[in-house]
């Protein structure tokens, strides 16, 4: 679904969206707006590349961070809620992953984990893109947030 016809889903369903990212530096928040008129559904993005902003700007826990890595559905789950709670929208998500070049053997690079915060619900989940690129990584991850949102925004 193209951001233009989420945003019109959403309209459908009077259903407002928050996001927080990290790894795609505002690529979905970009994406959401770049159709004319887009202020009736989508509140407000938050660009949280540091764990301190993650901290400060969504609420997730220094001791989440910690035990688990940025880079995990734990700290995506928190900035889901943060974005949902702090932005008063009925659905957030969020995007923490290592685009690369880089990563680890127990983090490899093109590691994303997303939430999707709705009432009543948070769901989270990691995809391995592989070590395709940088770029090719944020669009691939911009675009799946894209589609989680599409998916929440479609209903139960």
């Amino acid at each position: 679904m193209s951001a233009a016809a989420l945003l019109d889903a959403c309209r459908a369903r009077g259903l407002t969206i928050a996001t927080a990212e990290s790894c795609t530096g505002g690529m979905v928040a970009a994406a959401l707006t770049d159709p004319a008129g887009a202020s009736d559904v989508f509140l407000w993005g938050v660009v949280t590349y540091s764990n301190a902003a993650k901290v400060d700007l969504l609420g997730v826990g220094a001791d989440t961070l910690a035990a688990h890595g940025a880079v995990s559905e734990a700290v995506a789950r928190e900035m889901a809620e943060g974005a949902r709670a702090r932005s008063g929208a009925d659905l957030a998500v969020s995007i923490t992953g290592i685009a690369g070049p880089g990563g680890s053997e127990f983090k490899p690079e093109g590691r994303v984990c997303f939430g999707i915060a709705a009432a009543g619900a948070t769901r989270v989940e990691t995809v391995e893109f592989g070590a395709r690129g940088r770029g090719a990584v944020r669009l691939a991850a911009r675009d799946h947030a894209l589609g989680l949102l599409s998916q929440a925004a479609a209903g139960p």
